[in-house]
């Protein structure tokens, strides 16, 4: 509705994991170099937790938007599934044939593959999304698939990513075996107060928005004060804002408009 009104070319709160759209903070630069080095260096696994709307699936699409030809990478975006599933799942978004339901011969053809790539110097990376809705089952199989190795170097990086319960599922004494071979861990927090302001600049830039688009003072301080510095809340209500903004046929996004926007989220206009 707003777009042509502030000659953006695309909104630039969406709430979709769009890599393009990435604010590098100070904790996400230092996730995606924790995640990025687990990766590159065969660290096997990797855990990544955050808050819900933290940013975490974005960081992993510019991850694997990243890491270039020479590694093989599968996203599993929704791991409520058995074992077999699971497997069959990460075999298909490695681009393999799977046919039955033979445990043994879905590892087998995995095992061959990781080999093959392993031949042709190239590595192998598998990320899990929400992955604190893993059952303890489930979580098994994937240590079990850790053990595809040679003497040397892991086969296959495992980069686990959820949210906070993650971590607290992850101390049950069932798993302790998966979690003693996690090496490379980190939480992504939110945004600093200070960051907010950078934060909306830069979707505003990747947008196609003019320096005439602006938030002031006093609507970031509204907007982090609403979103506690969780991205996606962010997002939502600087959307909200920007709608305000073209109501009031205004480029400048003031703490009325802001107001205006957290009245609405809140179902209170």
């Amino acid at each position: 509705m707003y777009l042509d009104f502030f000659n953006l070319r695309e909104m630039p709160f969406n709430i979709t994991p769009d890599p393009h759209y990435l604010f590098m903070s100070r904790q996400h630069r230092e996730a995606h170099n924790h995640v990025m080095y687990g990766i590159r260096e065969r660290k096997g696994f990797i855990q990544l937790t955050g808050e819900v709307g933290s940013g975490k699936t974005t960081l992993c699409r510019a991850v694997l938007a990243e890491l270039g030809q020479n590694v093989q990478t599968a996203l599993i975006l929704n791991p409520c599934l058995t074992e077999t599933q699971l497997v069959r799942a990460i075999l298909e978004d490695f681009g393999l044939k799977t046919t039955g339901k033979d445990m043994l011969k879905l590892i087998q053809t995995l095992n061959t593959f990781l080999l093959a790539k392993l031949e042709a110097k190239e590595n192998v990376a598998l990320l899990i999304d929400e992955a604190q809705n893993l059952s303890l089952k489930l979580m098994e199989q994937i240590r079990l698939l850790s053990n595809l190795e040679t003497t040397h170097q892991k086969l296959i990086q495992i980069v686990l990513i959820g949210q906070p319960e993650l971590a607290d599922k992850l101390k049950d004494s069932a798993l302790r075996q998966l979690r003693q071979r996690i090496t490379v861990r980190y939480h992504l927090g939110p945004l600093d107060e200070g960051e907010i302001g950078a934060y909306v600049a830069h979707r505003l830039a990747t947008a196609g928005g003019s320096s005439r688009l602006f938030f002031d003072t006093k609507a970031l301080h509204l907007a982090f004060r609403y979103s506690e510095g969780i991205p996606r809340l962010i997002n939502a209500v600087c959307d909200h804002a920007l709608l305000a903004g073209y109501v009031a046929g205004t480029w400048a996004i003031d703490g009325r408009c802001m107001k205006r926007a957290i009245a609405q989220l809140e179902g209170k206009s």
